[in-house]
């Protein structure tokens, strides 16, 4: 059975701006603060012209936290479909202290994508502003791409590639496949 390639995306910072306060980036909690970040549209055209599957794979803690509700989340998400042509959306909705296996950076939402849309996970990116999204997607082969927006917190040690936007990211992906 042949196994797809895939580009697994952070959703905030990565798809959709992030809120950011005191030098960290928070989720949107409402529709009403939800932004698409230019080019967002036209990488994922690019990557699915390429024959990647596109599947974001996002933490959700406020939910766990009590800061906002599951449906909140949701409708974000039902949203980024309609308007971005992702193939699928997973959602770790856990904190910290949960211990789950889905909270990046433990792979267990890239793994669940993976087993659903058949994934080589040596043949794939993760494209994430945070360590935690790096360290999952090096933790199952996956190339990695650190998207720096300077934040005031723990940058990962070694991502694969540094990009300051996605379609920047789009084009190191497309470079590396053609190297190849």
């Amino acid at each position: 059975m042949y196994m797809k390639r895939a580009v697994f995306l952070d959703r905030d910072g990565v798809i959709n701006k992030a809120i950011i306060k005191d030098g960290k980036p928070l989720s949107p909690n409402s529709l009403n603060e939800l932004e698409i970040l230019p080019g967002v549209r036209q990488s994922i055209t690019k990557l699915k012209k390429l024959n990647f599957v596109c599947l974001v794979a996002t933490n959700q803690p406020n939910v766990s936290r009590k800061i906002v509700d599951k449906n909140s989340v949701i409708q974000i998400n039902n949203f980024l479909k309609n308007e971005i042509a992702f193939d699928d959306i997973f959602v770790c909705y856990h904190d910290d202290k949960d211990n789950c296996d889905c909270r990046k950076p433990k792979p267990g939402l890239l793994l669940e994508a993976a087993k659903k849309w058949n994934v080589d996970f040596n043949k794939s990116f993760m494209i994430g502003d945070r360590w935690r999204d790096i360290e999952a997607g090096e933790s199952l082969g996956c190339k990695t791409i650190f998207l720096d927006y300077k934040y005031s917190e723990t940058k990962p040690k070694k991502p694969s590639f540094v990009s300051d936007t996605l379609l920047n990211a789009v084009h190191i992906i497309e470079k590396h496949i053609y190297e190849k």
